[in-house]
């Protein structure tokens, strides 16, 4: 598989025990005996999926997701409890978690959980990969060019832009050439498109 996989757990016979499956089947998994050692790590980590034991001293698995989530970390993560806590799963699901799993874990399960979770991933980057593509293009334009296009954007004629910005048709034309040369497209249609997905919240 394409991405990692962090496992969290404090018991080392589990830790163990997974890490080996994974291993038959080519996942790429790192371990860590505490949330707190992931977290120190987690600068320097590859964007992967997540496999977190519930309960852990200090810190729990729904506790390290939580902190996760403020920290802007969208990695898919797969939930791991010994106890049968359904308000838990749910926080878990609340979170984020694409899968809630039961101990002892089912090796089908959990590699099923986890391939679901790699799609997830996937989709995540290739999106946000997209999206600062976008960025990129409508960074090159300049702040005039930005005005005329928001009013393209926004259904406005050339007639409309240039009476709402004080130009000539003429001109509005020229920015709007320039435009279409610094997205790659003439079409007010893709032009729309690349708008909304600048403006889309990360």
């Amino acid at each position: 598989m394409k991405h990692p996989v962090y496992l969290v757990d404090d018991d080392e016979a589990v830790r163990h025990a997974l890490a080996l499956l994974l291993s038959t089947v080519d996942i790429d998994t790192m371990c860590f005996a505490d949330p707190q050692t992931f977290l120190a790590r987690l600068p320097g980590l590859k964007p992967g999926c997540l496999v977190l034991d519930i309960r852990m001293p200090v810190i729990s698995g729904l506790k390290l997701q939580e902190r996760l989530n403020a920290l802007g970390v969208d990695w898919p993560t797969i939930v791991v409890s010994g106890h049968g806590d359904i308000e838990a799963c749910r926080r878990a699901f609340r979170n984020g978690a694409v899968d809630f799993l039961s101990k002892p874990v089912d090796e089908q399960d959990l590699i099923e959980a986890i391939q679901k979770g790699q799609e997830v991933l996937e989709r995540t980057l290739d999106r946000r990969a997209e999206r600062a593509e976008t960025l990129a293009l409508l960074a090159v334009l300049t702040p005039r060019e930005r005005e005329v296009l928001d009013r393209i954007a926004e259904g406005f004629t050339t007639r409309q832009i240039a009476s709402g910005l004080s130009l000539s048709p003429r001109t509005v034309e020229s920015h709007r050439a320039a435009i279409a040369a610094k997205l790659g497209t003439t079409s007010q249609a893709e032009m729309t498109r690349l708008w909304l997905h600048g403006r889309e919240t990360p």
